[in-house]
């Protein structure tokens, strides 16, 4: 068959119920919140993921002989390395000693994002490899002139890939000769160690993990219960005016404490509540019926992903509350299988999170710093490695589980 390569400046370039269907077909035939044509356009028209913020669109989309979608690919030319939780400050700051450009780069992840989610959307095996070889193409011709993208750019990076994004990205489908990075998030998963089954409610989560923990949680979900206090889930469909604009402010506190500026604007999350907002949850807090925290999530009918939280008063355990006991409760109520914590974080595992591998593929075009970064890559690796296992071996729970990698 013949393809036909795209190159997109916008999200908007692509039919919504195309790249929607494409998205459905490389996730179990699930909806990906954070992949929704309705998720990243929000982020493009909201202005938060554009040229201007150091997000340049460049989608890809692979066409059939009679213009149907066929694959597709989140694509953008970064400016700089923020919002992406896989860290490349240091390989930038060697481009910089040596004289060298890093700036700009090819990125393929979801902005702001750091989640497990499909990379290279496709139909069929052969229009994944298609895109993939596309990609390759893209991103030698970027590397070596200006003509294509304006501009010559010194890297690609695909982050937190499936294991079929892995195969095609990694093995097989492209001769760009990728590296592999690895990183280590904390997930929950709706499973009992002991039996094999969901849990059924939270105590039944609880008795599965060792005295110690399970005494720390219950004293910290009492110390969270203040009288007064009242906590409501609330669906983003269902979210007023009020309420998103109490979790905005809680949202940029964290960042200002923190003295950064927020990556998101309040329209882009009234955006995505507006019309995705049955995969959006608030969870806000009321003291005395005054609210004084609230946080954000997306979710599928399997996966639940802690997103952003914020308070505007500091209150005893209410982060772990609002962030990982409520959000654990939801998953067993809903019979969701896995709660992804978000980014870093060993002390989630003492609220039973326990480690899991990401993987993510980078191509360093070869102009000296090619083989220096491979080389790093495996000492990390190796690394990144013994300490997945040793966080493994301090699992909350009674029985130890076997680590992902």
């Amino acid at each position: 068959m013949n393809y036909r390569m795209q190159i997109c400046q916008s999200i908007g370039e692509i039919a919504q119920a195309e790249w929607n269907s494409l998205v459905c077909k490389c996730n179990g035939g699930v909806l990906h919140p954070a992949l929704r044509h309705e998720y990243l356009l929000a982020l493009e028209s909201s202005g938060s993921a554009v040229a201007e913020t150091g997000w340049g669109p460049l989608h890809l989309a692979i066409h059939g002989e009679t213009g149907e979608l066929l694959a597709a690919m989140p694509l953008y030319l970064k400016s700089h390395s923020y919002g992406e939780y896989v860290f490349d400050w240091a390989w930038a700051q060697a481009y910089e000693r040596s004289g060298q450009p890093y700036y700009p780069k090819l990125l393929s992840a979801i902005p702001f994002t750091p989640i497990l989610a499909p990379k290279v959307l496709h139909a069929t095996p052969e229009s994944g490899k298609a895109l993939a070889q596309g990609l390759a193409q893209l991103t030698w011709q970027a590397a070596e002139n200006t003509e294509l993208l304006g501009t010559t750019i010194s890297t690609l990076h695909a982050l937190f890939l499936t294991q079929q994004d892995q195969q095609l990205l990694l093995e097989e489908a492209t001769s760009l000769n990728n590296s592999s990075r690895h990183v280590v998030q904390f997930h929950w998963h709706n499973e009992s160690p002991t039996c094999g089954k969901k849990f059924d409610n939270f105590d039944e989560f609880l008795e599965n993990l060792n005295q110690k923990k399970r005494k720390n949680i219950r004293a910290e979900r009492r110390k969270a219960n203040l009288d007064g206090l009242e906590i409501q889930r609330i669906l983003g469909s269902d979210a007023s005016e009020t309420e998103l604009a109490f979790f905005y402010q809680c949202y940029s506190r964290t960042y200002m404490e923190h003295f950064s500026s927020p990556y998101l604007n309040l329209e882009f999350f009234k955006q995505v509540c507006t019309n995705m907002g049955e995969q959006v949850l608030l969870i806000q807090a009321t003291l005395h019926g005054q609210p004084v925290a609230s946080s954000f999530f997306l979710l599928s009918e399997e996966r639940l992903y802690g997103r952003y939280w914020g308070c505007i008063e500091n209150l005893p355990c209410l982060h772990f509350e609002l962030c990982y006991y409520q959000a654990i409760e939801f998953a067993i109520e809903k019979g969701i299988e896995w709660f992804e914590g978000g980014a870093q974080g060993e002390h989630k595992m003492a609220r039973g999170l326990n480690p899991q591998t990401m993987v993510s593929a980078h191509y360093v075009h070869d102009n000296g710093f090619k083989l220096p970064i491979e080389n790093f890559l495996r000492r990390e690796k190796a690394h990144l490695q013994a300490y997945a296992l040793e966080l493994n071996e301090h699992t909350a729970f009674r029985t130890n589980l076997l680590l992902d990698t």
